[in-house]
């Protein structure tokens, strides 16, 4: 299903940046999208082309016949200054650094003039916010409470761009993305996966296509301040996931490494140092989303389907 825009406005026509094609109808909605990557692209397919314009920002060059391609209006950005003129809605999806918000630090000052000029501003946190509860249940009244040095970056931001005042944000805490492309399979047919086992530890995680369905549901109804978790409905030990996906490929279960053992990067370490289950209710209650993918057993049959259909 894709969203239409939201209001009537002048007829126009145009070249569907993707097909060429010209495009009848009423546009009535820009989306400025900084760091148009994979969840951003996969939102941007759900907004109908003839009611939304979209643009999307790439640090890199080579990514910009991708974007559009994807039927986005590409710019590089840190480079091309953004022209923020008649922009409705703003996705931001740049993690931050231990410096802070890139998009902040370059355009704060012209962000907040324009505040009232935006319907929705969407900014793509994560739920590493919410740091280690030893396994117990989180939601979006919980404290943020990270440990981990990327949580309390995020953290900061989300505080940073909910001081500008006017703006009508909308934090999504983002679980592990997965979805085409970023899944197990790869890895596994490589020898690439070990299944690392730490008792109790689960983490949560969400399909890329739940994520697009929904930041559109939030522009369909938004509703400024709110914060949502984005997550499916099962958080599951990590061994689960990769011994269910080799199940799918007809392959052994990879090795399994306890956690003290195992020769893990830095990062890849911090991840278990934190262990919770987020819950998603907020999703289900304020936007009326019904998970395309409500589990990761789901999520990796549809993913083996996709697989499969691309051979």
């Amino acid at each position: 299903m894709r969203i239409r825009g939201f209001e009537s406005s002048a007829s126009i026509r145009r070249l569907h940046p993707r097909t060429g094609r010209i495009i009848k109808g009423v546009m009535t909605q820009t989306l400025f999208s900084f760091g148009h990557g994979y969840s951003a692209r996969a939102t941007a397919k759900r907004l109908d082309p003839a009611a939304w314009r979209i643009i999307g920002t790439t640090r890199d060059p080579k990514q910009l016949k991708t974007i559009r391609a994807s039927g986005a209006e590409p710019c590089v950005w840190p480079g091309e200054r953004p022209d923020l003129d008649g922009i409705t809605h703003l996705l931001i999806s740049i993690a931050p650094t231990a410096e802070g918000d890139p998009v902040l630090a370059a355009m704060k000052d012209e962000i907040a003039a324009r505040a009232g000029q935006f319907k929705w501003v969407g900014y793509l946190s994560t739920t590493a916010v919410y740091g280690d509860h030893q396994g117990g249940w989180v939601d979006e009244t919980t404290p943020p409470a990270p440990t981990a040095e990327r949580g309390r970056w995020r953290v900061r931001a989300e505080n940073q761009w909910g001081g500008i005042t006017g703006l009508p944000l909308h934090i999504f805490r983002l679980a592990g993305i997965y979805g085409p492309g970023r899944g197990p399979f790869s890895k596994l047919k490589r020898g690439g996966l070990r299944r690392i086992i730490k008792p109790g530890q689960v983490f949560s995680r969400i399909h890329v296509d739940d994520i697009a369905q929904v930041l559109t549901a939030s522009m369909a109804s938004p509703n400024p301040g709110a914060i949502y978790n984005v997550c499916d409905d099962e958080p599951v030990p990590p061994q689960d996931v990769i011994g269910y996906a080799a199940e799918l490929q007809g392959l052994p279960l990879p090795p399994a490494v306890q956690f003290d053992e195992a020769d893990l990067t830095p990062m890849a370490r911090s991840f278990y140092n934190e262990n919770k289950r987020v819950r998603n209710d907020r999703i289900k209650d304020e936007l009326g989303v019904s998970l395309l993918y409500p589990n990761y057993r789901v999520g990796l049959e549809a993913l083996m389907q996709h697989q499969n259909s691309t051979l």
